[in-house]
């Protein structure tokens, strides 16, 4: 990613902190916002829009979805990531957790057969249908990714 774009995508994060204080609604970012920090701190490699099935690859060629989710002291518990679609081409999936103003708090990776497991197991409708796991579930599943070693 090119400074052009990181100097954008910085004020975008700031217009969206100011909006969410100011509407108390998100600006609808925080995709994007992962996608960066995700390739920045981990050192991956981000597709061209509209990849199927994954965002970036890694070192090792794996295909990486990228899921962001911007979570303030009040959230709800039981907040779940975006659909996970097993039908599409990914060998892990990345979950980058930031606070109200998008700062990095915690990324996590899990792998396919994990993810593609805990979607299949019986119970949650969400779960099964639209292929929506909760963070919590998530952290069970995966690894800590970054920040490492703390």
């Amino acid at each position: 990613m090119n400074d052009d774009v990181e100097e954008l995508l910085v004020a975008a994060i700031d217009l969206a902190a100011k909006y969410k204080k100011l509407t108390g609604k998100p600006l609808g970012i925080t995709g994007e916002v992962a996608e960066f920090y995700a390739s920045k701190l981990l050192g991956l490699k981000l597709m061209e829009a509209r990849s199927a099935g994954y965002d970036a690859t890694g070192s090792d060629a794996r295909k990486i979805q990228i899921k962001g989710r911007s979570l303030s002291d009040s959230s709800k518990p039981g907040q779940r990531l975006g659909s996970i679609r097993l039908e599409h081409e990914w060998d892990s999936v990345i979950l980058v957790l930031m606070d109200d103003v998008f700062t990095v708090e915690e990324m996590w990776e899990a792998y396919r057969p994990e993810v593609t497991y805990a979607l299949l197991a019986p119970g949650s409708k969400s779960r099964n249908e639209r292929g929506s796991l909760s963070i919590s579930k998530f952290k069970q599943i995966g690894r800590k990714v970054w920040p490492v070693g703390l």
